[in-house]
């Protein structure tokens, strides 16, 4: 009887994680669904929400020993899905439309280099988490292009002449998922009792700010740190060149 409750325990603890995987594609597809309708708010809820369950799903697996390789292709899958697809038709429905087949292309690029990216991190990626990600994340690229997409809506008295600029931060987003720009990892913070104090105080400030100024406030956090990866590109490529004329000097 004993052999048969850890078993049970166990075929729990695989089921577990691949429901949160199947929770956040279920999402993207509720997104894609709502962004059809021209609910842009609940679209870019959902691709949110499909983010806390990606975190999960991951985690849960680690802590309770259950990591596998189908879990780990059903994650993409539904990767591709949230993150890819429910994005790309965000901007579609809500800006692409206007564009024609311009619109098409850059929602469909868009949805093939995230689908590269997640097949680059599977192969590069071990079995210990990163501590560099190589090319936006994925996920990372989905919450810019539908922040922004709600700020030019909600903002529409600023924004409002400037909508081909979506285009250009679709096209930014998508190449830097395939780029080799380095941007962090937070998976691997140590949260030894001297940092817990820093971390909680840390985060019950960014989820304050977020609390009150939703939109704009992940806006800027996930702006800025797709901006750090490309400024940290560009001083190290700086660094390097001046070292390099000094050798030849």
């Amino acid at each position: 009887m004993d052999n048969d409750l850890k078993n049970g325990k166990l075929q729990l603890g695989y089921i577990l994680p691949n429901l949160f995987t199947a929770a956040s594609a279920f999402l993207g597809v509720a997104s894609i669904v709502a962004a059809s309708k021209g609910e842009f708010g609940k679209a870019a809820v959902y691709i949110l929400l499909s983010l806390i369950f990606d975190g999960l799903d991951g985690r849960v697996a680690r802590l309770t020993n259950t990591t596998s390789k189908f879990g780990m292709e059903f994650d993409s899958l539904a990767d591709v899905i949230a993150f890819g697809a429910a994005p790309a038709m965000f901007f579609y429905f809500s800006v692409g439309q206007y564009y024609g087949r311009v619109g098409v292309l850059f929602a469909a690029i868009y949805v093939v280099f995230g689908a590269i990216r997640l097949a680059r991190f599977n192969i590069m990626s071990s079995s210990n988490e990163p501590s560099m990600f190589i090319g936006l994340p994925i996920p990372t690229a989905a919450v810019l292009v539908v922040t922004w997409g709600l700020m030019f809506r909600d903002y529409a008295d600023i924004f409002g002449d400037f909508k081909e600029a979506l285009i250009v931060l679709q096209a930014l987003a998508s190449v830097l998922m395939v780029s080799n720009v380095r941007y962090p990892s937070f998976k691997k913070i140590d949260l030894k009792k001297a940092n817990v104090l820093k971390v909680l105080t840390f985060l019950t400030v960014v989820f304050s700010v977020i609390y009150l100024y939703q939109v704009i406030s992940i806006t800027v956090l996930v702006s800025g740190y797709v901006l750090y990866g490309i400024i940290r590109l560009a001083y190290n490529f700086t660094v390097a060149k001046i070292k390099k004329n000094k050798y030849n000097n």
